[in-house]
């Protein structure tokens, strides 16, 4: 089935970017960026797309985006309140302006971040999970078939693991922690790391753009890579290209859930539930309000008071989990097969750690030496 016009929301993100850029440079469909605001639109506009800017709260302003388009890419990321609240307006939206098909980029998560081995595409879903980024993803799956039983545009649910490649925050955190001497490993990091390449996502939304609608419309897909790799693996290039030994970084034991919300019913963790329950509108004005002044956003490397690495309690399932889950159904409804092996991708995101500025390993080693030699 051939594709029309294709509208990618969510385009500034790191997902939605790529997106965008491989469409648009490979030449396989009319592309149409969509931002909330007009500064986000900034990094894409050296291709002169027909961008447009639309809150995915603003149900107007999103079916006006959508003119002409036949496919939507809803790629938003954000909180659970964004998760959840831009499904309603985005699908109604799609509707009003004739859109054919809207593809959702949910999470593997759904499963968890260490599922249960014999877990698939098929396996139910439980919104009572311990991290509350799966429960959104969860709910939303929910909302969208609902929404679909009263509709008329077409759904496909793509559910990716890791999503890997340069500036996925996978590489940017690990690297940033290691540069900083926050970096940690949960049980050596021995675990199945579920991850994808962007590019291969890229792909695999491409496949889904003109799937057959008796086959997919309704369906929701894991997605992942060919190999099964850990996190060690992961991050071993991004060690070796910084001039760090992965041996010497520490090891920290996982936490459990119990001990995770323990820890969450401190000060800090009941401000954060508080802020929480703010409709999502109210937080972006208090959040703009407060401007560069707020405190910066935690990372899963943060140091504790004691001084050391503690692990949280994602880092503690996704280092510790044993299962790779498989893309099967997505094979044999798509047509997916991995474009970029694991090894490739990661030659490939060395590469852009060098474009984008990270110090190499021959940097690292003339750094140390100067500080040697000054102290």
């Amino acid at each position: 089935m051939s594709v029309g016009r294709v509208a990618v929301l969510g385009a500034n993100g790191f997902i939605g970017a790529r997106v965008v850029e491989m469409l648009h440079l490979g030449r396989g469909a009319d592309v149409r960026p969509i931002v909330r605001s007009a500064a986000s639109y900034a990094p894409l506009s050296r291709f002169a797309l027909d961008g447009r800017v639309a809150d995915g709260f603003d149900r107007e302003a999103l079916r006006r985006a959508f003119e002409g388009c036949d496919v939507v890419v809803h790629a938003i990321a954000g909180s659970p309140e964004v998760i959840l609240g831009t499904l309603r307006p985005v699908y109604r939206a799609a509707g009003e302006a004739g859109v054919r098909r809207l593809i959702y980029l949910s999470s593997a998560s759904v499963h968890g971040q260490a599922p249960r081995p014999g877990t698939d595409d098929d396996s139910p879903l439980d919104d009572r999970q311990p991290v509350e980024y799966n429960n959104a993803k969860v709910r939303a799956e929910r909302t969208l078939r609902r929404l679909r039983a009263g509709g008329q545009v077409e759904i496909v649910i793509l559910r990716p693991g890791i999503v890997l490649g340069p500036r996925s925050q996978w590489v940017t955190r690990f690297a940033d922690a290691l540069l900083a001497g926050r970096a940690y490993l949960v049980s050596g990091g021995s675990g199945v790391c579920n991850g994808l390449y962007v590019d291969n996502l890229v792909h695999a939304i491409r496949l889904a753009m003109s799937a057959d609608a008796a086959r997919v419309d309704g369906q929701a897909l894991l997605l992942g890579d060919a190999e099964t790799v850990t996190w060690r693996d992961l991050y071993e290039p991004i060690a070796t290209f910084l001039g760090y030994d992965l041996a010497r970084v520490p090891r920290v034991p996982p936490v459990s859930a119990a001990e995770w919300r323990t820890r969450q019913t401190g000060a800090p963790g009941v401000r954060r539930r508080l802020r929480g329950l703010l409709p999502e509108r109210v937080r972006r004005t208090i959040s703009a309000a407060i401007g560069p002044s707020r405190p910066p956003r935690r990372s899963p490397w943060d140091i504790r008071a004691g001084g050391g690495p503690e692990a949280t309690l994602e880092m503690s399932l996704l280092h510790t989990c044993a299962y790779k889950l498989p893309h099967r159904k997505a094979t044999r409804l798509l047509g997916y097969e991995p474009l970029v092996g694991f090894h490739e991708g990661c030659r490939r995101t060395s590469a852009w750690m060098s474009f984008a500025g990270y110090p190499a390993a021959d940097e690292c080693a003339n750094e140390a030496a100067r500080r040697s030699e000054a102290g």
